[in-house]
């Protein structure tokens, strides 16, 4: 797997506050993949692989016939949320590596204005079925509410206060200040403003709750030949992986202080051989900001008992914190494109682009939705 392929261009449209975005679902889909072929300097007809993470409406047949695609030889579809993101770039890996296609893209497109809201309770039309069934009559029914019960019985097991997730919100909106492309530049988040914000449900206020948002962010995956002739930098993968975890909504005493991310974290660590110590920048994918705390246990970088006190103290804040995070402000507050354009941050930190820029950066890491199985990571590196 160790830099068998590479990020090689990297996309994105502009991204818009829920409802405001002047162009369709597709059309925000196409802008996307464009700009990652000219970031990776190919024509769009080189373009042989698609992936649509967690996207079923924007299908290759229609993409490859609007983009001038005459020879795709690679497609598929990741389902399940914001967990399997990092498992679509393991699936475009795949292909490159085995030879099925050269240039695969890997894009997410969110257009809530034409589609609704994402993550919110639907109607279930009369009936409940499956899990739904046991949940949904005693008022289960978001994901707030099911990653809540999570958080909550984390905290009350190892004694964590609020202020741990008011740092993990206020280090996103903090980063967010210098990246113009973010929706929340120019609104930063203070401790009197997130406390005074309004309960969503215990333990979350407004703003430990990612918002939603329209735009789309996609990257080209190429072969390590392609790489090495490209314009740009390429961010090679070194290694990603994938864990099981419960179905969500199966609650039961030994799975609710966790966020699925253990097992994710023995295979990673076991694929690459690094660890938590050798990453130089992460991006850890915000549903929720307990979600992000208990996933950084889970990944190893502090134990459940000392996650508030590694966590504090502007910690998370900047190119020079001690464990710079989410650097373009993440999900909270660069925008939700379901976690896509986390993907494109660890790229532009590899290629020294980044608004928030660490310096030296050898290995940036891509954690997927935590709270939901399977879960996923990637590790991408710099030439060496």
């Amino acid at each position: 797997m160790d830099r068998k392929s590479a990020v090689t261009g990297i996309g994105e449209s502009a991204y818009y506050k829920y409802g405001d975005s002047p162009h369709t679902e597709f059309q925000l889909a196409c802008i996307a993949i464009m700009a990652a072929a000219e970031d990776a300097g190919i024509a769009l007809s080189e373009i042989d692989g698609f992936i649509s993470y967690s996207d079923t409406r924007n299908g290759p047949t229609r993409l490859a016939a609007a983009l001038g695609i005459e020879n795709l030889r690679w497609a598929a579809t990741t389902g399940s949320g914001g967990n399997s993101v990092a498992a679509a770039m393991m699936l475009a890996d795949a292909a490159v590596t085995a030879g099925y296609a050269e240039n695969v893209v890997v894009f997410r497109a969110l257009c809530q204005g034409q589609f609704g809201r994402f993550g919110q309770a639907g109607g279930a039309g009369g009936t409940m079925s499956g899990l739904l069934a046991f949940n949904g009559p005693y008022g289960l029914l978001t994901p707030a509410q099911q990653c809540a019960l999570h958080t909550a019985r984390f905290m009350h097991d190892h004694g964590i206060s609020q202020e741990a997730l008011c740092d993990i919100a206020m280090a996103c909106y903090a980063n967010a200040q210098n990246n113009p492309r973010a929706l929340k530049y120019g609104k930063p988040l203070t401790r009197e403003q997130y406390h005074a914000s309004r309960w969503i449900v215990t333990p979350y206020h407004l703003f430990d709750c990612c918002p939603e948002n329209d735009g789309a962010a996609a990257v080209i995956v190429s072969s390590a030949a392609r790489a090495k002739d490209g314009p740009k930098s390429p961010a090679w993968i070194v290694g990603a992986a994938q864990g099981i975890g419960p179905q969500f909504g199966t609650y039961a005493p030994d799975n609710l202080a966790s966020s699925f991310y253990g097992q994710v974290a023995e295979n990673l660590w076991g694929y690459t051989g690094l660890g938590p110590t050798d990453m130089d920048v992460v991006q850890f994918y915000e549903n929720f900001t307990g979600a992000v705390m208990i996933a950084m246990c889970d990944m190893g970088f502090a134990p459940p008992d000392g996650i508030e006190e590694f966590v504090s103290g502007g910690a998370l804040v900047g190119a020079d914190a001690k464990l710079p995070f989410n650097t373009s402000g993440g999900n909270l507050a660069e925008a939700y494109i379901h976690g896509m354009q986390m993907v494109n941050e660890s790229v532009r930190q590899i290629r020294g682009e980044s608004t928030c820029q660490v310096s030296n950066v050898e290995h940036a890491l891509m954690v997927g939705g935590p709270g939901y199985a399977p879960g996923s990571a990637i590790v991408f590196g710099a030439s060496t």
